[in-house]
């Protein structure tokens, strides 16, 4: 509902936890103090010692791949059987294909256009591997797509060409921005580096399907033509499976840093990262300039970023979730590297956690848990040495989207009123982060859950 909200009985983490009245008035923070009088015409929301806090931030999504995976088969905990069996069986949508989600090469074997068919030669059928990079089509599939060059049906960083071919209406929003709202989520990083991907996410915003405020990553994103959007860092992707020339790669980044925008390169491995920082350096940096990801560093590379100003933006969920497969996979000499956290910020580097959903978790919560514990799915600790507490995490899921890591937004009078009421005080929800601490979510004073 819209109108001017008294949020009563409050924690307010600036007045040291003391309860105190928040008004919100025209979308902004218009006072805060003990025992306000309430207005006429305004709504009450009683606190009852609850957290008032700015609403969080993910500062790295794929809002489109996370709506269309509501609609898609789901095969990231089956068995190769149970995915040979999801794949023959399965029902298509109403544009005629079988999508699937989860394909993990590791679980589940190498796929190909082959392998597809053998399954299911009838349908087209098209299989995304988990980490987003990859799409496995089969004959039928191709045909459709009248594709003839890719032999194996194997697509990379295939998104927009698939769109394009497909003809496909981006899927709605509406209900990834409720669902994100109800875990507290005011702001959003699209880190899609598709232009048309970015294109229906503004849509989505200007028709208020998206209520959060949005940044955009494309490169041609189009004007922030809306109060709730605006234009970020390009994304760059440095792809490991083909990995782009070092002078391809500079002159992209200066491309951006001429046009007024700082980089977000997607870095994952340590060969991707030091190619990343040789580019930075043959292009001049510019402030914003940020590495996403940054699966793999050692202290020393840390350092290098940390002299550049270079900031990071982590996922710890992907810990959570794929850990163990991030241990069997990379060189042994990379195990005390991975994902790192504590030893970024021990270097003097900005971090700010993310989600990247769909790929990971797009719960705040768990990414503050999974920060804190460091548990793979079998329960390893990997790297107890990267830890790091809630609270640290939180300041990071605060900051702004244009400076990740950067210094947290308030509840202070003046201040947008985007804001997440918790069901208890700060201390007690950082002690067993929940998503279900989260009481009434608020952006530009207009409550969008609870």
């Amino acid at each position: 509902m819209n109108g001017d909200v008294l949020l009563r009985d409050v924690s307010v983490p600036s007045w040291q936890d003391r309860p105190v009245d928040c008004r919100v008035r025209g979308g902004v923070v218009a006072e805060i103090g003990p025992r306000l009088r309430a207005g006429d015409d305004e709504l009450v929301v009683r606190g009852e010692g609850g957290a008032l806090l700015p609403g969080l931030a993910d500062h790295h999504l794929h809002l489109t791949a996370l709506a269309a995976r509501e609609s898609s088969l789901d095969v990231s905990g089956v068995s190769r059987d149970g995915l040979t069996e999801s794949i023959a069986r399965a029902v298509p949508g109403e544009d005629g294909w079988v999508r699937a989600v989860g394909y993990d090469d590791v679980l589940h074997g190498e796929l190909d256009r082959d392998v597809l068919d053998a399954w299911n030669r009838v349908l087209p059928v098209r299989v995304q591997h988990r980490s987003g990079a990859l799409w496995v089509v089969n004959s039928a599939g191709l045909e459709r797509l009248g594709d003839n060059g890719s032999e194996r049906g194997l697509l990379w960083r295939a998104d927009a060409w698939l769109r394009e071919r497909l003809g496909a209406r981006p899927p709605s929003l509406r209900a990834v921005g409720a669902r994100l709202a109800a875990l507290g989520v005011t702001h959003l990083s699209d880190a899609t580096p598709d232009d048309g991907a970015a294109g229906a996410v503004a849509d989505a915003v200007r028709r208020g399907e998206l209520p959060q405020h949005v940044l955009l990553m494309a490169a041609d994103c189009g004007p922030a033509d809306h109060p709730r959007l605006s234009v970020g860092p390009v994304k760059l992707v440095v792809a490991d499976h083909a990995l782009p020339d070092l002078g391809d790669l500079t002159e992209r980044i200066r491309r951006a840093h001429t046009a007024g925008r700082p980089v977000a390169v997607h870095c994952v491995t340590r060969v991707a990262l030091a190619l990343t920082l040789a580019a930075l350096d043959e292009a001049g940096g510019l402030r914003g300039d940020r590495v996403e990801h940054c699966a793999v560093a050692d202290a020393a590379l840390a350092e290098e970023l940390a002299v550049r100003g270079i900031t990071v933006v982590t996922q710890p969920t992907l810990v959570a979730r794929r850990g163990d497969d991030y241990w069997d996979r990379v060189e042994p000499e990379d195990r005390p590297d991975l994902w790192p956290y504590a030893g970024l910020l021990r270097a003097g580097v900005r971090v700010a956690a993310s989600s990247d959903a769909p790929y990971g978790d797009p719960d705040p919560w768990a990414c503050l848990r999974a920060a804190a514990r460091r548990l793979t799915p079998s329960g390893r600790v990997l790297g107890p040495g990267e830890r790091v507490p809630a609270a640290t995490v939180l300041r990071g899921l605060l900051s702004p989207l244009s400076d990740p890591g950067g210094p947290p937004r308030r509840v202070a009078p003046g201040h947008p009123a985007d804001l997440v009421l918790l069901d208890r005080p700060l201390s007690e929800a950082l002690r067993a982060p929940d998503a279900g601490q989260v009481r009434a979510t608020f952006i530009a004073g207009r409550i969008v859950h609870g």
